[in-house]
């Protein structure tokens, strides 16, 4: 361990990096064949944060992971280094590179193979003395070190495995239903781990009845525990070849989140070919099973929606500036986000999500993921994320909920038609905004109010993206009236037509609009231009 310690004013953040990331290395090499895997993650802007997990070739993917989570919840996060080696696995981060990171598959720690999984010496050290012999037998002193040290070092060994094996034993015995309410800790595998047999059967084996809805990389099941407790489950496809990393990436990203607009993540299953998670069950289902249901429209009035994207914002801030991490959702829209019993709504989904260093304000991609028509220009086209990705996607979502209309649809315009953003563009630059409410809003709500959320949301779908404000710019303008707002630009997207003369980097030709219109379904492997 080194002995050099994070300074203080970053101890938490650090290691949160650290612990998100070896996790996120522990479930990638538990998964392997080789059991090894090795990782690194930013830090700042010069520093690196590099990690390995390593487990012998013999566990199960159920043990390996077991093992180094015992192995990383053991190792102090704080140091500027560490590495901690349990019986049958090694964990380990440093900031300097300590692998080859030109292949970081290559293991570079050797552990025993089983069925001793520590490396002992075959035979004592030698050790030696200037004192002179005594006689033919030698020296005395040197006969009984001799002696002893192999018995104590074999002594030793029977103590870690009889440890290792009863500490192994206890591991796997899973948890069978969450704990109950303030006594959960999902920071510890053991809380974080479900038997399969026990959501087999709060599913009642996945019934059809007990169905709550279908999403890119599975299904999602009602479960309901014999205490009563009732989960949400996503039960990841066994032929959807990104399933897993998405599954590791939400375990890792979604376990350390708490905030009432966040769904809370219970717990998961690793066993064989299943992939789990158990999320709280969010009863209402998601909005756009409200929003876009001309019978169920009514259900959500202005008061109940302008509630609605004032949480999500609030939610949205929370991963990009409160939690102690810098999170970037990249799949926000009307699916993702989960109604509870009293219309509160909770965002889901974070398989896409993407962990920032400390000073990192945005990456680039070759793996585009996320859902068409709610995509900044800059990501849909380039590849290029940052926080003010997911505002663009905000911004979007606001005029869904205003308007009860889906962004991917086409609408009419006077010269031709365009996408939901263009739609408000040309009503706010005629001076009739308020047409773009929902008729099933009648009369019950203030025109200010809603004029000015139109205009907000204008500002999130600018085309440049340091025109876009931030999140906690966005909730103080939606919970300060007296805040004023500049005038918005152009929204990137922007169907124009013959007669305009502006054209943006964000111009789609007629097939790449159509592209970008007409499916709600999230992607995930599309190469930018």
């Amino acid at each position: 361990m080194n002995a050099n310690n994070i300074s203080s004013n970053q101890e938490d953040r650090f290691g949160d990096l650290v612990s998100l990331t070896l996790n996120q290395a522990a479930l990638e090499a538990a998964s392997n064949s080789r059991k090894f895997y090795a990782t690194k993650a930013n830090w700042t802007g010069i520093q690196t944060l590099y990690v390995m997990a390593q487990c012998t070739p013999d566990l199960t993917t159920a043990d390996c992971l077991s093992c180094l989570q015992q192995s990383i919840n053991g190792m102090p996060l704080n140091k500027v280094g560490g590495r901690l080696l349990w019986p049958s696995c090694l964990s380990r981060y440093e900031l300097y590179p300590f692998y080859n990171d030109t292949d970081p598959r290559t293991p570079q720690v050797q552990l025993a193979s089983p069925p001793s999984p520590i490396s002992i010496p075959s035979s004592p050290p030698r050790i030696s003395f200037s004192s002179p012999r005594y006689g033919k037998g030698g020296n005395p002193s040197v006969i009984i070190i001799a002696v002893v040290v192999p018995i104590t070092a074999a002594f030793l060994l029977f103590i870690a495995v009889f440890i290792f094996r009863a500490k192994r034993k206890k591991r796997t015995v899973y948890e069978t239903e969450p704990l109950a309410e303030g006594k959960d800790d999902i920071t510890t595998a053991g809380s974080l781990q479900f038997d399969f047999k026990a959501i087999e059967a709060a599913t009642d084996k996945f019934s059809q009845s007990n169905k709550l809805g279908q999403g890119g990389f599975g299904e999602v099941y009602k479960g309901t525990f014999p205490s009563g407790v009732q989960v949400a489950v996503k039960r990841l496809s066994k032929t959807s070849g990104q399933g897993e990393r998405e599954f590791e990436n939400e375990v890792v990203v979604v376990a350390k989140l708490q905030h009432k607009n966040l769904v809370r993540l219970l717990g998961f299953c690793l066993e064989g070919e299943e992939k789990i998670l158990v999320y709280e069950f969010v009863p209402n289902k998601s909005l756009d099973y409200f929003l876009f249901d001309s019978t169920m429209q009514s259900q959500l009035d202005w008061k109940r929606r302008y509630k609605i994207f004032r949480g999500i914002a609030r939610g949205i801030l929370y991963l990009h500036q409160d939690s102690r991490l810098t999170i970037i959702h990249r799949d926000l829209k009307a699916g993702n986000i989960l109604l509870d019993v009293d219309m509160n709504p909770k965002v889901a989904d974070f398989g896409m999500a993407r962990i920032f260093g400390i000073h990192q304000t945005e990456a680039n991609t070759r793996r585009i993921v996320g859902t068409y028509g709610y995509m900044s220009p800059e990501y849909a086209m380039y590849g290029q994320f940052s926080m003010k990705s997911d505002v663009y996607s905000f911004g979007v979502l606001v005029l869904e909920i205003i308007s009860g209309k889906k962004n991917s649809s086409l609408y009419h315009m006077d010269d031709g038609v365009g996408n939901l953003v263009s739609y408000t563009w040309r009503l706010w630059n005629n001076g009739s905004a308020l047409e773009l409410a929902d008729p099933s809003f009648g009369e019950n709500y203030q025109t200010t109010e809603i004029t000015r959320c139109i205009h907000i949301a204008l500002l999130c779908v600018q085309e440049e993206v340091d025109d876009r404000p931030t999140m906690a710019a966005i909730v103080q303008m939606l919970t300060t009236s007296s805040i004023a707002l500049s005038v918005p630009r152009p929204p990137g997207f922007f169907f124009r037509s013959r007669h305009e003369q502006q054209v943006g980097n964000a111009v789609l030709s007629k097939d790449m609009s159509a592209l970008c219109s007409v499916d709600d379904a999230s992607i995930t492997s599309v190469a930018p231009r």
